[in-house]
């Protein structure tokens, strides 16, 4: 099928634009107000049965105890389970891809299941698909869907990993996509589901008629004859998808397509369920963000088509001298204004959450065939630790609802250095956000669609950003020239944005008073904070009997606002004891003063007051202890200015 390629050109420009991209997410003040009023407490269960049949066992017939189980699942009773540990919120089933008669039994129960969710006043996020069909039984309801199936270079259909009765299929596909508008009609409408859920949004184009056919069509549109030329393209309507030893700038192309066209598939689906419902929530599962950008995956085109998205990453904690935490996710998620949804599992993974996630607590159990237990796959139930998380999350949303996040850096991830530049661009971008987590420096993860909107920060960290197309440059070259300061490690901008050497790096030209940079294996530390200038948003060290140094390894931090306060999430990711004597230093928003700290946690139910002094427009008090969680809230109010 040929494509409309004005279809094509415009979907390319409105959403893979490096800077000024549209942005689907719904601004903070038109969600729902329950969103921000109670946040997310997550208990999920969102695979049919006729799924579980078959992940089970080797048919799609369920047993008398499979169905008896299932029926429990969706009963009364078991809302009110999860109602009294705190759950908010369902992730329940609608459609997994098996077709509509073999699941017409189970979206029929998710109807009635979600109108009970509702009637005991529990919020409902339903699966409305996967990236992958059950073709068994699909393609004898629907024998033309074959043709949607994702082929691999070979010809062979892409199948889910080891389970071989799952085929992923093209996102893209003008068909699949008329097919799959009608379950989220049915989740929209018949299901009255207030979020979305779009599975395995991991999967791009491949060899499939469709898949080539829509990447000739991005070739005519986005690359001159010249460029086409020196990609071995003479004739566009013969282009076919990169080998191994392709020319290097048709990978870079194929790779920047299959972003386009992952991100271009959520756009799509978000912008039809708004014209159902315009406050319905979006969400997709894109896995973490990892390292580094990783094709056909842009967490900074996709995530703008929706509210949240899913990581379901590992276990968190600080081991053997190395931090494993998952902030970098929720700082991709809080920039983008997107909730991130992953398992918390134990009071840490809650505190991290509370910390650096937007209304979000986490998933915190998973309940099937009336059974409740932490995560799918697993027969351990939920650790009675959690309690006095979850009620705190509850019973103190005032001190995380709309509450902003203060950064004095951004850190910019660009999608053509990490893509094209290669592992050591990436690496170095990945180093510097781990370096500033470790040393809790008050910053921001951004995409490059994100450079337009720099004025809040002091400082655009730059490390490993070597690809920069004209207009990034010029956005970076307006935030130099009102103010703003860079902090370069590595080489800048010696590329354009197809990684084509430039005749000069485009930013060489810059003031030097505007520019610090750092060695590949210099104290990128010291050049951040020269870079910022004193006093830095937040400071904290630890203090003993011979003065001060260092905060210790395992203590993380995030600052936040609010209309009359400062927050000071600080975590201690150790599972060695509490963290103690923590000198605590906080900048004041201009022309006010601190009228009061005090200490929130839900390791003690009073808050504690803490002795303070404010000066010069900073104020210091000192923490006492920190076992996993505390808040260190800094009330504020205009200074006095006498007479």
């Amino acid at each position: 099928m040929v494509l409309p390629r004005m279809l094509v050109l415009l979907g390319w420009l409105v959403l893979c634009g490096p800077v000024g991209a549209e942005t689907l997410t719904l601004p903070l003040d038109q969600r729902p107000n329950w969103l921000a009023r109670d946040g997310i407490v997550m208990a999920g269960s969102w695979e049919p049965l006729v799924f579980r049949v078959r992940r089970d066992g080797k048919d799609y017939v369920p047993t008398a105890e499979q169905r008896d189980g299932y029926q429990r699942e969706h009963g009364p009773e078991m809302l009110a389970r999860l109602k009294a540990l705190g759950v908010n919120f369902v992730m329940m089933h609608c459609y997994k891809g098996a077709g509509l008669k073999a699941e017409q039994e189970s979206m029929d129960d998710a109807v009635r299941f979600s109108k009970r969710c509702h009637d005991a006043g529990l919020r409902v996020g339903v699966y409305n698909f996967s990236g992958a069909f059950l073709w068994e039984p699909f393609f004898k309801e629907m024998p033309q869907a074959e043709d949607w199936v994702v082929l691999d270079a070979q010809g062979n259909r892409t199948t889910y990993g080891d389970a071989g009765y799952r085929y992923y299929w093209n996102r893209n596909h003008p068909d699949a996509e008329a097919f799959y508008r009608q379950l989220v009609r049915f989740a929209v409408e018949e299901i009255r589901a207030d979020l979305i859920h779009f599975d395995n949004y991991t999967v791009g184009p491949g060899y499939d008629a469709c898949s080539i056919e829509r990447f000739r069509q991005y070739l005519r549109a986005t690359f001159s004859a010249e460029q086409l030329a020196a990609m071995g393209v003479n004739d566009v309507r013969s282009a076919r998808p990169p080998a191994a030893d392709s020319p290097e700038l048709l990978r870079r192309a194929w790779s920047d397509f299959c972003c386009g066209s992952l991100a271009d598939s959520y756009h799509a689906m978000s912008r039809y369920a708004r014209s159902l419902r315009p406050d319905v929530l979006l969400e997709c599962n894109p896995g973490g963000v990892g390292d580094g950008i990783r094709p056909p995956v842009d967490h900074g085109r996709l995530l703008a088509g929706g509210e949240a998205y899913w990581v379901e990453s590992g276990r968190i904690g600080y081991h053997d001298g190395r931090l494993v935490s998952r902030i970098p996710n929720y700082k991709v998620g809080r920039a983008m204004n997107n909730l991130t949804f992953d398992y918390t599992l134990t009071p840490l993974e809650m505190a991290e959450s509370m910390a650096f996630n937007l209304d979000c607590l986490g998933c915190i159990c998973w309940f099937e065939y009336g059974k409740i237990v932490a995560m799918p796959g697993v027969t351990e139930p939920m650790s009675p630790r959690l309690e006095p998380f979850i009620r705190f999350f509850h019973e103190r949303r005032e001190l995380l609802r709309q509450a902003r996040v203060v950064a004095d850096v951004a850190v910019l991830r660009s999608f053509p250095s990490q893509v094209f530049g290669g592992p050591k661009c990436s690496a170095l971008t990945a180093r510097a956000e781990d370096l500033l987590i470790a040393n809790r420096a008050c910053f921001q993860i951004l995409h490059d669609h994100q450079l337009e909107d720099l004025s809040r920060f002091r400082v655009l960290l730059l490390a490993g950003c070597v690809a920069m197309g004209d207009r990034q440059t010029e956005v970076i070259r307006r935030f130099v020239a009102s103010g703003g300061r860079l902090c370069v490690i590595g080489p800048l901008a010696t590329h354009d944005q197809w990684m084509l050497p430039r005749p000069k790096p485009a930013l060489d030209d810059l003031p030097a008073s505007a520019v610090v940079r750092a060695e590949e294996q210099g104290d990128w530390l010291a050049a951040v904070r020269q870079a910022c200038g004193e006093p830095l948003s937040l400071s904290i060290q630890g203090v003993n009997g011979t003065g001060a140094h260092e905060a210790p390894d395992g203590l993380c931090a995030e600052l936040t606002e609010q209309p009359g306060r400062r927050l000071v999430h600080l975590v201690n990711f150790r599972d060695d004891g509490p963290i103690r004597n923590l000198a605590v230093t906080v900048q004041l928003p201009r022309g006010t003063q601190a009228t009061g700290v005090r200490l929130a946690s839900p390791e003690h139910r009073a808050d504690l007051p803490l002795e303070h002094e404010t000066k010069a427009g900073v104020v210091r008090f000192t923490v006492p202890e920190i076992t996993t969680y505390e808040i260190a809230v800094v009330d504020v109010a205009r200074a006095s200015t006498g007479n």
